[in-house]
């Protein structure tokens, strides 16, 4: 489909359309295979800029967080050696930190959902946009636009504004009005819609598990509302919806049914170009990802999921190899030239849309990320976010005069004995007044000398602990706090409580839950009364920065109300779970 530069979400003006058409009627065959893409960028040396732009010549790259010092002069360095400005991008989810290590974090999206509060759409998306174009990113991979139906999903979680359709259109809706004002183009994924299955698209093809009449009324809704709002990308990602698929063609194969967005015209083409009426630029999701590479050869994948609808190809293993598949693609028939020419006019179009051929003065980044008025949102989002799930035995506020001695288990992705969350919280603890032990949960045991029978003073440790009477721990502390910072991470296939146990015993797992109390507080995924349904008190934060544990703790303490709303079932649907 031909794009219309006129209309939305370009908009473009005569000159811009002039523009356009004229860097376009420019370009060599070699020169539009570059445009279409946007390999990640991980050092601004000189071999790597003239890689990109001089023999590449990359239509965009995606940065990951860099230090700010110099990172501005750095992407100038970037944008000044390439004929066609570049597109910039960043993974701006939870703000300015998504493009440089000193941005804002203003919360994980599900946060702001907490908070109730509409307007944190917008903030999420006027501080991260703000900051990350103040060093030169005019492209977002945010919002998610994602809706968490499944509790078990390992990938969206607090990623997502939640489980309502209509609260992601709000908080999305906010998050775009303000990428537009900060001359950011925002893009909504992951299209067709992550949040059913129970399996992450980095490991495999995922597939969106509803009927064609639910994706309508539900993802299908969010895309629509957003696509005639303006929205100027999409994602493609590399997860299948056959039930949608079957409905577009109904003479679709079951193989075809099952292929992914990314390599899908019937959904990139027939559902989002036709159906809902997509105008703008389409992206592909991280084509290093299993869920890419799952159905057939890279060298066929790469060509043809252009031919499928998408402009971009994200991420390469090598990006001179991809180069050469997608001109051997044309060559080949597997891509047309026609379909090539709309993907770069697409591109063009976005760049001519955000003023991208004009010269900009950029502002200190360090100053945007420090204004005041950051400052205080993150502040009030931290205060409003913090979510009190269930407090059955009316223990809270905590007080160390009656739970002074305190047992405090830590648990996080990775397993350390030094970890600073440990710290930061036993310290918190300790200056409320607590007495805190702190579990050390590394487990030095080797596996090798345990099946032979060697006992080492690390098993004799473990051993102890396993075959200790009830009395003797139990007589130690009034209370147990567990700190749960699960957080989602790419190539994971569950993101559950990881006890560090032997033979299902020792102190790391609550089997004291009837001796004492238990207060279990998750600084990320809201899902863990599943694993821990006897907690007393269980509450959801979201995120953990310091202003959230601050907000965290006032509230715990009972110096500040709890004020947040769940957007999801915490209790997972599971009645104990309420106990």
């Amino acid at each position: 489909m031909k794009p219309d530069l006129e209309a939305k979400p370009f908009c473009l003006d005569k000159s811009q359309v002039e523009w356009v058409e004229s860097v376009f009627a420019s370009m060599t065959l070699e020169e539009k295979v570059g445009q279409i893409f946007c390999p990640s960028l991980s050092s601004f040396g000189k071999k790597s800029i003239a890689k990109l732009t001089k023999e590449i010549k990359a239509g965009a790259v995606m940065i990951r967080p860099f230090p700010v010092k110099g990172l501005q002069e750095s992407i100038k360095a970037l944008q000044e050696s390439s004929r066609i400005p570049m597109l910039i991008s960043a993974n701006l989810e939870s703000g300015g930190n998504g493009a440089f290590n000193e941005g804002t974090q203003l919360s994980m999206p599900m946060g702001c959902a907490a908070t109730g509060d509409m307007e944190y759409g917008y903030r999420l998306g006027k501080v991260a946009c703000r900051e990350a174009a103040a060093v030169g990113v005019n492209w977002s991979y945010a919002p998610i636009v994602d809706i968490d139906m499944n509790y078990r999903n390992p990938i969206v979680n607090v990623r997502s504004f939640g489980a309502d359709a209509e609260t992601v259109i709000k908080m999305s809706q906010g998050f775009i009005k303000a990428a537009g004002e900060e001359g950011v183009a925002p893009t909504i994924k992951h299209f067709p819609g992550d949040g059913t299955d129970e399996r992450d698209q980095h490991l495999l093809v995922s597939v969106n598990t509803l009927t064609s009449d639910q994706w309508f009324s539900s993802y299908g809704h969010v895309y629509k509302t957003l696509i005639d709002d303006g929205a100027k990308s999409v994602m493609a990602a590399h997860i299948a919806q056959p039930e949608v698929a079957r409905a577009i063609d109904p003479s679709i194969s079951f193989e075809e049914s099952l292929l992914p967005a990314s390599l899908s015209k019937t959904l990139t083409t027939g559902l989002l170009r036709e159906k809902l009426g997509f105008n703008g630029l389409v992206v592909t999701d991280s084509t290093l990802m299993t869920g890419f590479m799952q159905p057939m050869p890279r060298r066929k994948a790469v060509p043809l999921c252009i031919e499928c609808g998408c402009d971009f190809l994200l991420f390469n293993r090598s990006v001179e190899e991809d180069w050469k598949y997608m001109l051997d693609g044309i060559k080949d028939g597997i891509l047309s030239k026609e379909r090539l020419d709309e993907a770069v006019l697409r591109v063009l179009a976005t760049k001519a849309s955000l003023g991208l051929n004009a010269k900009k003065t950029l502002p200190d980044p360090i100053q945007i990320a420090g204004s005041p008025e950051t400052k205080k949102w993150v502040l009030d989002c931290a205060d409003k976010c913090v979510t009190l799930v269930k407090d059955n035995q009316k223990l809270l506020p905590l007080s160390p005069s009656k739970h002074k001695r305190v047992y405090l288990n830590v648990i996080e992705n990775y397993v350390e004995d030094n970890s600073a969350l440990g710290k930061d919280l036993k310290a918190r603890l300790e200056k409320e007044g607590f007495a805190v032990t702190l579990r050390k949960r590394k487990l030095d045991i080797n596996p090798n000398l345990l099946m032979k029978g060697i006992v080492t003073p690390a098993l004799i440790k473990v051993m102890k602990e396993v075959m200790a009477n009830t009395d003797s721990f139990v007589s130690q502390y009034d209370m147990c706090m567990i700190a749960l910072n699960m957080e989602t991470v790419s190539n994971a296939t569950v993101v559950r409580v990881n006890w560090k146990v032997m033979f299902g015993l020792g102190n790391d797992i609550p089997w004291y839950a009837g001796e004492m109390p238990l207060v279990v507080v998750s600084l990320a995924n809201p899902y863990h009364l599943l694993d821990i349904p006897m907690a007393d008190v269980y509450v959801n934060s979201y995120t953990a920065t310091k202003e959230v544990l601050d907000a965290t703790f006032d509230k715990l303490m009972g110096r500040s109300e709890f004020k947040g709303i769940s957007p999801v079932d915490p209790f997972c649907g599971h009645e104990d779970c309420k106990l």
